[in-house]
């Protein structure tokens, strides 16, 4: 199981923009090729023995974030290939009650599984609250409020500077030193075959190099919107839906697990899509 978030405070490094595994030898890229192909010719398949799970946007759902774990390592114990992958998609924090619960059993993983946690804006609000107190008087409009009183903190009543620092340095005391380093290392994308997992998104007419990384936390119209393709099939998050929203060379897993009570479990393997709906009292597949 890949932890990446494993390291001291001496030798923690920068996040690595993205990760790649399974490379391909030939996917169709945004050029002439995949103009003749045409979007939904993007659905790339994974190589054989592969099976990738993906996992909607969480918000402190600790609840259903266990019942995806347990159904998870329960689908993968069945005629399951040799390789399977665990990707997060990220927002772990925020809006729902546990966001400390989310974070302690993130770090624990899925045994058997290589664990890919990816960073979502929520997850970096929160580390920019950590880094700057004013930060909350935009953070508590989105879940800031929910996330401090998940590690006991009472949010502030009061927004002047003296009462903001003395807010983040209770709340720094109380979140344990492996969150932060957890949040700190989070990659903004992974690349499994010919899929790439991504929390908001890619700027369209951007190589994948080239990403802004505020775009691939917050991206929202510009992605949805274009035609372009970006030589894979992106799975994405951050962008609630009712249901999963398969686009083809698209695929949206958010469906709003906070204000919903459904968590979206996806399993890509080969050239197959499954989708789960995971609520509190059982696992369905989508209709």
């Amino acid at each position: 199981m890949l932890r990446v978030f494993l390291m001291s405070q001496t030798d923690f490094k920068a996040p690595p923009l993205g990760q790649e595994f399974e490379p391909l030898q030939a996917i169709p890229g945004p050029g002439l090729i995949g103009r003749m192909l045409g979007r939904r010719a993007l659905q790339t398949p994974l190589p054989p023995g592969v099976r990738v799970y993906a996992v909607g946007d969480i918000h402190g759902c600790a609840g259903l974030l266990a019942r995806a774990c347990e159904f998870i390592a329960s689908n993968a114990g069945k005629d399951a290939p040799e390789r399977k992958y665990l990707v997060f998609m990220g927002d772990y924090v925020d809006r729902g009650p546990d966001s400390r619960d989310v974070i302690e059993q993130l770090i624990k993983g899925v045994p058997g599984l290589l664990t890919l946690c990816l960073r979502g804006n929520h997850d970096q609000s929160m580390l920019n609250f950590l880094g700057d107190p004013g930060f909350f008087r935009l953070w508590k409009g989105f879940g800031g409020r929910e996330t401090l009183l998940s590690y006991g903190i009472t949010p502030p009543e009061h927004e002047d500077d003296e009462s903001l620092f003395e807010a983040r340095d209770t709340f720094a005391e109380a979140v344990p030193e492996t969150h932060i380093r957890f949040l700190e290392s989070l990659p903004y994308f992974v690349r499994i075959g010919g899929y790439l997992f991504v929390h908001a998104g890619f700027r369209p007419g951007l190589p994948i190099a080239k990403q802004r990384r505020e775009d691939m936390l917050w991206i929202r119209d510009e992605f949805l919107d274009t035609r372009r393709n970006f030589g894979a099939t992106v799975v994405y998050g951050h962008t609630p839906s009712a249901r999963p929203a398969d686009r083809g060379d698209r695929v949206g897993i958010d469906t709003g697990a906070y204000a919903t009570g459904k968590l979206t479990v996806a399993v890509f393997e080969g050239g197959a899509r499954r989708f789960y709906a995971v609520s509190k009292d059982r696992v369905k597949a989508w209709d």
